[in-house]
């Protein structure tokens, strides 16, 4: 049979239904509802007189001639990606989206940013940095930096570092210069964010166990952590590259104990289904270098 232009929008549908292989999670990306989405799905498989997709209990599954469809439909979804992606850039002079997390935006990404700027002087950047996951819709990010496990339902992750968790203070919190061991931190006021490791978890690593830990003060972001680390009112179990430019202009000072390699890292993620533009792909593979270079820019003066 010929595809005819009206069967097009189900095509798109279909694309969806299949690379989420569920109705209900296609309908939250293309903003329709499940009802709407099967109404689409029927139409070309009735137009096609073939099933598409194996209806049960548990949901859907693609079917031999669907899992065909769904190949040709995604080739041709990413070669006119490819093709608006590269119109896009002519139209907004190369500008290049990313979200992350204003921790590593403030500590690690806006030192480095001035070389990247210099070798590649066409970019124009937009960085939003949130806490909350972004969503890759019509006109969002190009890309995202985030700290996680590395895989991410619909994303293709590419890692760039670890990370490790070290006990920081300001040289001037009172009672710093009697610190000789690890135990005696637990004595010092203490800082906590809303991390999934933090002091119970470092002191248990170093065999610390049994300790009493006074209330904490909490903060919401790893960026206040440091900066009242840094003003002396408390410890703080800090992350490597966010804790490096304190460190380096010794505003903290890196307490006794070991280091507890965290179960999280850092990694550019973007849509699976979706090439990168030409300036994203070359953000990734400069991010990939800075990455190698654990020694923070400081800024003229510092």
């Amino acid at each position: 049979m010929s595809l005819r232009p009206s069967l097009l929008p189900a095509l798109g549908v279909f694309a969806a239904a299949a690379r989420h292989q569920n109705f209900a999670h296609a309908a939250e990306e293309l903003h329709l509802t499940a009802s709407a989405v099967s109404h689409h799905v029927r139409k070309l498989e009735t137009s096609m007189g073939v099933s598409l997709f194996q209806r049960h209990a548990r949901g859907v599954t693609l079917t031999g001639e669907g899992r065909l469809l769904a190949d040709a439909a995604a080739a041709a979804v990413t070669d006119l990606e490819a093709v608006a992606a590269s119109l896009g850039n002519t139209r907004d002079g190369g500008r290049l989206r990313i979200n992350t997390l204003h921790s590593f935006a403030y500590c690690w990404l806006l030192p480095r940013l001035p070389r990247f700027l210099a070798a590649h002087p066409q970019v124009r950047l937009s960085i939003d940095a949130e806490s909350a996951l972004t969503r890759f819709d019509e006109g969002g990010p190009d890309l995202a930096i985030r700290h996680g496990p590395g895989h991410w339902q619909g994303l293709r992750a590419h890692h760039l570092m670890d990370d490790e968790l070290f006990p920081v203070a300001s040289p001037a919190l009172p009672g710093i210069e009697a610190i000789a061991e690890p135990r005696q931190i637990a004595a010092l006021p203490l800082l906590s964010d809303n991390a999934l490791q933090g002091w119970r978890d470092w002191f248990r690593a170093g065999g610390l166990r049994g300790l009493r830990l006074p209330d904490m003060h909490l903060f919401s972001d790893s960026t206040d952590v440091m900066r009242a680390a840094v003003y002396g009112i408390g410890a703080a179990l800090a992350r490597k590259h966010i804790a490096m430019p304190y460190l380096q202009r010794y505003e903290l000072v890196r307490l006794p104990g070991h280091s507890l390699k965290t179960r999280f890292a850092y990694y550019a993620v973007h849509p699976a289904h979706r090439p990168l533009t030409a300036n994203a792909a070359m953000f990734v593979d400069w991010l990939k270098r800075e990455a190698q270079d654990e020694n923070t820019p400081l800024p003229p003066g510092a």
